[in-house]
């Protein structure tokens, strides 16, 4: 919930709250009860303000749940709705004076809501035959119903709260989670037919046994989660820095990417490297060069102080820094003004090394649309502090398509390694040689003409095409070559080339800018395709041209087992398939490429 509410929100509120005022009104909740029943109608508000504050906390972080629902339910099963709305009333309004800070619209909308989940536990319960006044612990199906309902009560609220906030997203209510709430939800029927018994023989006391249950119950899995988190935090901390280790940093870096991506929001990551540490460590010695590293991860995690950022021992002298809900250029205002304190934050010996002062590197990536996973993060803030490196040290660099680019010399090594590799398809697949190396060719020369492309990204589609199949090395050669359709098993098989191909690039670092090419040319820009089923600007831009192209080739190759189109046919196709199956702009620009520069080409050879 947010501090301020949207007017689809106030509706939303105003609406539920007409209700459960119907709900209190016909439940008889302003009627006035007797003294004797007032005392202990507050001796009720009590215990439910005092479990309110002593909650069950279960790990992971930040789980936890009350027991004041019990004290509902329990008060429902043995008096009936109205006393139960009365001690929800009470211990509302109380706690809106104590808890001033609390947005108003919260305890309205705390209000509303269990106002619905007690109405709705207490008719369900009557009509699958529960009887008030008494437990009836040889006829539970009642109970069980009354709870059912209580806990979809407060699913069913919470859910279209967030659906008129607009903040629903993919996974926000997974199994995982409902499956967490039922968990508590049990418990919470367990303690509240306890609760009822010990009610019913004993008011005062059986309350008063009660509270002291759940307040032990509290303090014990409140030990437990200490123990745990200290437990969590050795297993996740740098021993030297106590900053985050490169594990626990590498899996928060991916759920954070995950649900950016998914909420559309932004994600900055900056990777700092300290420089000249070599030098600082060969004439001072590794006890002050770890004494360095500690001094730095302290000054980064008070830079950090007051912000959702998350900061890193990477590896070495290397830190990281990830931002979410961040711009790369406020990342880079932060950064350099970081850089500049750090400039002038002196520490012992730092004036023996090339500049005299205590620097650092960085390079600096911002999420972008089309890319489907965090390594790809990681890669490009990578790039960017080499860069930073090779500027001089001592300066934040954003990363850049333009400038990260590999030299014509790089590219022609790479070239001539990743030949090597496919002409292991000469003596397994003679065909799906002969496709990569026309795929290739055909890269270059489309590829060429995309004005849009910056030649990192002409050096990557290249290279991509030459090496996109790869995979099908690990393919058995009976389905490769295969005449006639293939089985479901065996094409089951043959999808799986892309994240074999993918495993296999990956062996080398220098070709991670290759494998979103590998792993996603049979992607569709419908969402049909595979292995992960990504949906039109979610597919990476360069594995959409390929897909055109790669599917080019295929229709107008000869194949035994399927009828060969010409390419007029396959650039009909494409055209028809332009939206469901491929990019509909880089498809328009690939049928016009082919007509200008492939058919007259053909025709010409024809004439020969």
């Amino acid at each position: 919930m947010t501090p301020t509410l949207k007017w689809q929100g106030k509706i939303y509120l105003f609406f539920i709250f007409s209700i459960s005022l119907i709900v209190f009104i016909t439940g008889d909740g302003f009627s006035t009860p007797s003294l004797k029943d007032w005392v202990f109608v507050y001796f009720l508000v009590s215990a439910v303000l005092l479990l309110s504050y002593f909650s069950i906390h279960l790990p992971p972080k930040d789980n936890s749940f009350s027991m004041d629902s019990a004290i509902y339910l329990a008060v429902m099963f043995l008096y009936g709705i109205s006393l139960a709305l009365k001690v929800l009333l009470i211990s509302i309004l109380v706690e809106f004076l104590y808890k001033r800070k609390m947005a108003w619209w919260k305890h309205l909308f705390n209000f509303s809501m269990y106002s619905l989940m007690i109405a709705g536990a207490f008719y369900s319960f009557l009509l699958f035959g529960g009887q008030i006044g008494e437990i009836k612990t040889d006829h539970l199906f009642p109970y069980m119903i009354s709870l059912l309902v209580y806990f979809c009560v407060n699913i069913s609220l919470i859910f279209m709260f967030f659906v008129f906030l607009e903040r629903v997203y993919k996974g926000a209510f997974n199994f995982g989670v409902l499956l967490e709430a039922m968990v508590s939800y049990c418990v919470t029927l367990i303690l509240s037919l306890v609760l009822a018994i010990l009610l019913d023989k004993e008011r005062y006391f059986g309350l008063f046994l009660f509270i002291v249950l759940v307040i032990i119950l509290s303090v014990v899995f409140k030990k437990f989660i200490n123990l745990y988190e200290l437990v969590s935090n050795r297993a996740n901390k740098d021993h030297l820095t106590g900053l985050c280790n490169h594990g626990y940093f590498k899996e928060t870096l991916k759920q954070q990417f995950s649900d950016c991506k998914v909420l559309k929001q932004p994600l900055t990551l900056a990777f700092l490297d300290l420089d000249d540490f070599k030098k600082y460590n060969d004439r001072n010695g590794h006890l002050q060069g770890d004494r360095l590293l500690t001094f730095f991860g302290k000054l980064l995690q008070n830079a950090v102080e007051g912000t959702n950022f998350t900061v890193a021992r990477y590896g070495g002298e290397e830190f990281a820094i990830l931002m979410p809900n961040t711009m790369k250029d406020d990342a880079y205002v932060f950064l350099n003004r970081l850089r500049k304190e750090v400039n002038d934050t002196y520490f012992e010996g730092v004036e023996h090394i090339p500049y005299r002062c205590l620097s650092f590197s960085c390079g600096i990536a911002e999420m972008e649309k089309d890319m489907y996973e965090s390594e790809e993060l990681i890669h490009r803030a990578d790039q960017a502090l080499y860069y930073a490196k090779a500027q001089g040290k001592n300066n934040v660099q954003l990363y850049d398509k333009h400038h990260m680019r590999l030299d014509e010399i790089r590219f022609k090594q790479d070239l001539e390694a990743l030949e090597q590799q496919v002409k292991f398809f000469l003596s397994k697949d003679v065909y799906t040689y002969r496709h990569s190396k026309r795929v290739f060719k055909y890269a270059l020369e489309f590829g060429s003409r995309l004005s849009e492309l910056t030649d990192h990204e002409r050096q990557t589609l290249i290279l991509g095409a030459l090496i996109h199949d790869i995979g099908k090395i690990e393919v058995p050669r009976d389905i490769l070559n295969k005449r006639g359709k293939l089985e479901k098993h065996e094409w089951e098989i043959i999808k799986k080339h892309v994240t074999w191909g993918r495993e296999i690039v990956a062996e080398e670092k220098r070709f991670d800018d290759l494998l979103p090419l590998i792993e996603l040319h049979h992607e569709r820009y419908d969402g049909r395709g595979y292995p992960y089923g990504l949906k039109g600007e979610e597919i990476p831009k360069l594995a959409r041209i390929l897909c055109i192209i790669d599917s080019f080739d295929a229709m107008t190759t000869e194949r035994p087992y399927q009828p060969t189109k010409t390419f007029e046919e396959a650039l009909e196709e494409i055209e028809r398939c332009a939206g469901t199956q491929f990019d509909p702009v880089y498809a328009a620009k690939f049928i016009a490429f082919v007509r200008e520069h492939c058919l007259p080409l053909m025709e010409l050879q024809q004439l020969e």
